[in-house]
């Protein structure tokens, strides 16, 4: 395995080892949410309340001889039934949705970290090159008003509120 391979393979590991640890913490609550809201969300939930909704129907317009009628049409057990359910279901839905919204902010830091970071080094390499430029006597590149503007460091808060100033409101 390359070095460089090394180093990928070595964030990858990190990655997947904090996607274990946020797994982990999660209550028995939360993981039984979540089996029930991706269960919700499968093929195989949506044709067994198909066969469900079909055999209930059936049933009760008497197609089934053998079982009599205990919700005759407009089937108001059946339409009670489904309304707690969907209820129900969301409520698992939008916890498991707050809980992936909470992992996607920490993500969306981390990498607002990262690229800070990033921002840094490039700037002092740009710093560096131009330093180099000017003392090999390489005017045309030392002199570049674009290698001087990415060579300043950047703001946060200034860019922040030049995207505030910008951006239209919601």
């Amino acid at each position: 395995m390359s070095e460089n391979s090394k180093h990928t393979q070595s964030h990858i590991d990190s990655i997947a080892r904090q996607e274990y640890e946020f797994l982990e913490q999660r209550t028995l609550s939360e993981r039984v949410g979540d089996r029930i809201a991706g269960f919700a969300g499968s093929m195989s939930f949506v044709l067994i309340h198909v066969l469900l909704v079909l055999s209930w129907v059936l049933i009760n317009v008497n197609q089934v001889s053998w079982i009599s009628r205990f919700d005759p049409y407009p089937f108001s057990l059946l339409g009670m039934i489904v309304a707690v359910e969907a209820v129900v279901l969301s409520s698992f839905i939008l916890m498991r949705q707050n809980r992936m919204t909470k992992r996607a902010e920490r993500r969306d830091h981390l990498n607002l970290q990262i690229d800070l970071i990033a921002e840094k080094e490039i700037t002092k390499l740009l710093q560096m090159v131009h330093a180099i430029c000017d003392d090999m006597g390489l005017k045309q590149i030392a002199e570049d008003q674009e290698l001087k503007e990415f060579s300043q460091e950047t703001s946060v808060e200034t860019l922040t509120q030049r995207l505030d100033d910008t951006l239209p409101e919601a």
